[in-house]
């Protein structure tokens, strides 16, 4: 379908391929954090830095997106639930793929928890979500994490292999999920889902190589770019920690150059 095709292309570098998704989410989940106060000047540096697309709740495109700085894609979340609730791993949809498109929206994303007490209910919003978005050209991500009372590593290789393959079975174009800790792992994950895998960034991390050995690997693995939220956002220097990772994902950099990016 043309629609969706050129909505891609918004979102996903069109010379590699591979895409730089800053997640800006977390004010539904764990409140207004750092990174997220200032919307316009984070989303600003996140543009001049080279991401592909940001990703937001509805509620948030007036106060952040496309104000100034470079162009990128916008992909609109739908699903969510808060760290307070005592039902955080059951994600609920809180927009629609019309609202979407009336936003100019260039794609949407649902989250969805395999092994959740409320599986069934994610699964089926998310294959209602994929015969709206393939009736109107819609791209559709899909994070899909294994969470719930049986699951004792959510970054277990099997379980993150199974999550990312359910997403694509019901109509993902792009999955997120977690990287699994090393390349030979990772690449089993990508083989198995078919469709592009990006890894999820994670909890904030403490070190900023790490972060970038984390995104090389992914990449070395077959993985097709990033859906980095707070390790980016939070950073001290947004805007250059979003050039690092971005020459890792669209310029094939080794950590070492990224790292210099950075800087102090």
């Amino acid at each position: 379908m043309y629609g969706k095709s050129i909505r891609m292309e918004r979102i996903v570098d069109r010379r590699t391929g591979n895409s730089v998704i800053v997640p800006m989410d977390h004010g539904v989940s764990i409140g207004p954090v750092e990174g997220l106060i200032d919307l316009k000047r984070t989303v600003d540096d996140i543009a001049n830095g080279g991401a592909t697309a940001v990703l937001m709740h509805k509620g948030m495109i007036p106060y952040g997106h496309r104000t100034s700085g470079r162009d990128m894609g916008l992909i609109l979340h739908l699903s969510a639930s808060t760290d307070i609730g005592v039902t955080s791993r059951e994600k609920t949809l809180v927009a629609t793929v019309a609202e979407a498109l009336k936003l100019g929206a260039d794609a949407v994303s649902v989250h969805i928890n395999v092994g959740a007490e409320t599986e069934s209910a994610m699964l089926y919003d998310l294959g209602m979500i994929a015969e709206e978005c393939a009736e109107w050209g819609m791209p559709l991500i899909a994070m899909a994490y294994p969470r719930g009372p049986s699951i004792k590593n959510s970054y277990d290789p099997e379980l993150v292999a199974h999550a990312a393959r359910v997403a694509t079975e019901i109509g993902a174009d792009i999955v997120k999920c977690s990287y699994t800790g090393d390349i030979d792992s990772f690449r089993n994950v990508v083989k198995g889902a078919l469709a592009p895998v990006v890894i999820a960034g994670g909890p904030k991390m403490s070190s900023d190589l790490d972060i970038l050995n984390m995104v090389h690997d992914s990449m070395q693995a077959g993985g097709k770019g990033v859906s980095i939220g707070r390790n980016i956002f939070q950073h001290r220097n947004v805007e250059r920690m979003t050039r690092a990772i971005s020459s890792i994902v669209l310029c094939g950099a080794t950590v070492e150059e990224a790292y210099q990016i950075i800087g102090e």
